[in-house]
């Protein structure tokens, strides 16, 4: 008599290799100096990787599924989302279709990885599922997802499926725990590392010590870029800005928030303390050069 719950696994497990291998030829390895990491098809010729993972110099190959390698260049890269775009000889490999969906907390993920090209599956349960947030380098990630599973330095950079195959996103070595960069991330951040070659962030040209006010917080402007945008608008130091586009100021983060990629070029209505008084004055954010 057969063991049904023997058949169960068995055809879970079936299940679980098949979804793996839909996905395993979207997999690379990627090869920087002294950095091993690993990758996967976004666009034909592009690979998506993590790039903490990835070399700050030298050169680049990728290794495939049928065991060739191929050099690679860096197409464009972004600190603050962990994303690295590459280039690369190879237009007939179909690429991973990234979707945007959340996975359900407790739900089960597996990571698709490489090894010297060889790829690898890791499995493991969603242990974390949050809205959107910013990274300590101020990137914007779409959520939050949090994996409780083992993922070695060199598999960083896979991708990772929802238990319908689904590829969910990027795995990626956080504090103590891994961490999903998100399909809907990844298409936002890649598509514009394909177009620029890197992602624009605001510039003000100051730098601001928060401080409290009887009514509230601001920013007290403790240098001043002199080539800078608040230089040219007639921001100077000891000034205390308060107010942003008709809204009381909240915190210096909650302004650093507001100078993403679209914030370059666009002009604000800025209130600041000078002497104690209010003065209202017009700024254009320019961009920010090391970026």
């Amino acid at each position: 008599m057969t063991d049904p719950t023997a058949a169960v696994l068995s055809s879970f497990s079936s299940a679980l290799a098949d979804v793996v291998a839909r996905t395993r030829h979207t997999i690379v390895s990627v090869h920087s100096h002294r950095s091993q990491a690993s990758g996967f098809v976004w666009k034909p010729g592009l690979i998506v990787t993590a790039d903490e993972a990835l070399a700050e110099e030298g050169e680049v190959s990728v290794k495939l599924a049928d065991g060739t390698a191929r050099p690679a260049s860096i197409a464009g890269r972004d600190h603050t989302t962990d994303i690295a775009l590459l280039r690369f000889d190879a237009r007939d490999i179909a690429p991973a279709v990234l979707s945007s969906v959340v996975p359900d907390l407790g739900s089960l993920s597996v990571v698709v990885a490489a090894e010297h090209g060889v790829a690898t599956a890791a499995l493991g349960a969603v242990s974390l599922v949050g809205s959107r947030w910013r990274s300590l380098r101020g990137g914007e990630i779409d959520a939050r997802i949090e994996l409780d599973v083992r993922l070695r330095p060199s598999h960083e950079g896979g991708l990772v499926l929802n238990a319908s195959g689904e590829a969910i996103g990027m795995a990626v070595r956080g504090v103590r725990r891994v961490l999903v960069i998100p399909g809907a991330t990844i298409g936002r951040i890649a598509g514009r590392l394909e177009i620029h070659g890197r992602i624009a962030r605001g510039y003000l040209g100051v730098g601001l010590q928060p401080v409290k006010l009887d009514d509230g917080v601001g920013a007290m402007v403790m240098s001043v870029d002199s080539s800078g945008p608040s230089a040219a608008a007639g921001i100077r130091q000891g000034d205390v800005i308060v107010g942003w586009n008709d809204e009381k100021l909240t915190g210096v983060r909650s302004l650093m928030r507001s100078l993403g990629p679209d914030s370059v070029g666009s002009v604000v209505d800025v209130v600041i303390l000078r002497g104690g008084e209010p003065l209202r004055i017009e700024l254009t954010i320019g961009e920010r050069a090391d970026v």
